[in-house]
């Protein structure tokens, strides 16, 4: 009886074994290779620029999203600037909207976190969900958590005086 067991699971396997392989998985273009490139011409040799402050800030944005659901007279965009104590958040959150080419950008700080994600966007309106950093008062533990939060604002306006950040569920 044992060795029909045995022969059963044995020509369970081979059957398996036996079938075709399933395809390969397509190959995902961020792996493939980058091609080799050939010199065509002479190099440049170029100086930094001047590191002034507001270009030091604009080297320490690590990530913009365009809010691509405003309405026509509202350009906004989420950003976030690399900074502060990594072990605790250190992305800088912000919203910005277009007032004109004399006033540039209006901009309003919505936290300091690990990370955001856009869950949602509409006019007035963009829902987060952000992951931060919290450090527990009696261990001095540090661990993370994953919130969200709706952030609005007068829809129609091309930069509003003022913007309402609520937690939500």
């Amino acid at each position: 009886m044992v060795r029909l067991g045995f022969a059963a699971a044995f020509a369970a396997l081979a059957l398996a074994c036996s079938e075709p392989a399933a395809p390969p998985p397509a190959p995902d273009s961020s792996s493939a290779p980058a091609p080799t490139l050939t010199e065509a011409g002479e190099p440049a040799t170029l100086a930094p620029l001047d590191s002034g402050e507001a270009l030091q800030w604009a080297a320490s944005v690590v990530r913009v999203d365009n809010l691509a659901n405003q309405q026509d007279s509202a350009s906004a965009k989420l950003f976030g600037l690399a900074g502060g104590d990594p072990a605790m958040n250190g992305l800088y959150t912000q919203i910005a909207f277009f007032q004109s080419a004399g006033d540039g950008w209006r901009v309003f700080r919505i936290g300091d976190f690990l990370d955001y994600r856009v869950l949602a966007d509409a006019p007035g309106r963009v829902d987060l969900e952000i992951r931060e950093s919290v450090m527990d008062a009696a261990t001095t533990e540090i661990t993370s958590q994953t919130r969200r939060l709706i952030v609005r604002w007068a829809p129609g306006q091309a930069a509003p005086a003022s913007i309402t950040v609520t937690p939500a569920s």
